[in-house]
């Protein structure tokens, strides 16, 4: 039997660019939600005014936005074929997993009813507002967000790390997702301390947005939404391509 060792390379091209698609899709979902339930929120039609947090968007008529988004990132990252590694917190694979189930946790276990939110709607799979709900809400929002800054600080820096062809610039994808997990880790921590402080009432719902976008911008680099081309190219990952590497294999 003869193996086209040509076609087999085009079809190992086609996966890794379908993987680049699914990271860019878990980064363009990731930094959409945010600013749709905001941005909807300042119209009438959708009768919501801004939450406190994006968790309290269950409690409004953008429920389907919140949850949806959430459920597509959890059902993507579970979906995602990482790569294994014998270290637990550089494991990809076991680390997208975790979070894609982590996402929809967040989905179906709404947080703590706010005091504006009087006898609301529960759509969960168990139907009930007690408390302790709105702490698995939070354990599971903790998880997903610690793992977040795992994959951006431990995960997608594994592969320049022994990158010595040329001096790297200091917008090289590996600093990107340092300043990504670490900025996840400050929004996080700053989330409780802000609400103690009570200084700015959309505190929470900001943090947790730059959380969101910074989680993004990681997997949107790493799925090269910006090409690999030319100048960029050369100053995220060093490549220095005529054109990006996927319209190479499209032509």
């Amino acid at each position: 039997m003869k193996i086209d060792i040509n076609n087999e390379i085009k079809i190992e091209s086609y996966d890794v660019f379908t993987y680049r698609r699914i990271r860019r899709a878990i980064g363009y979902l990731a930094i959409s939600l945010p600013i749709l339930l905001v941005g909807f929120s300042l119209i009438s039609y959708f009768q919501t005014d801004i939450q406190h947090s994006i968790s309290h968007y269950y409690y409004t008529h953008l429920r389907e936005f919140f949850t949806g988004t959430l459920c597509a990132v959890g059902l993507f990252l579970i979906r995602y074929k990482g790569h294994g590694n014998v270290s637990i917190w550089k494991n990809d694979n076991l680390l997208t997993n975790i979070a894609g189930i982590m996402a929809l946790g967040v989905a179906f276990f709404p947080t703590t009813p706010g005091k504006q939110e009087r006898d609301p709607k529960i759509y969960t799979l168990i139907s009930s507002n007690q408390e302790w709900l709105g702490g698995l809400h939070y354990g599971f929002a903790a998880i997903l967000f610690l793992i977040m800054a795992l994959l951006a600080i431990n995960v997608f820096t594994i592969g320049q790390k022994n990158e010595t062809r040329t001096p790297k610039s200091i917008l090289n994808e590996n600093n990107i997702y340092r300043t990504c997990g670490y900025s996840i880790i400050l929004f996080v921590v700053l989330v409780p301390i802000s609400e103690k402080l009570e200084r700015f009432e959309y505190s929470t719902l900001v943090l947790e947005a730059l959380s969101l976008f910074a989680f993004g911008i990681a997997w949107l680099i790493k799925g090269r939404a910006l090409g690999d081309s030319g100048i960029k190219g050369k100053m995220l990952y060093q490549e220095e391509n005529a054109i990006d590497t996927e319209k190479i294999l499209e032509e």
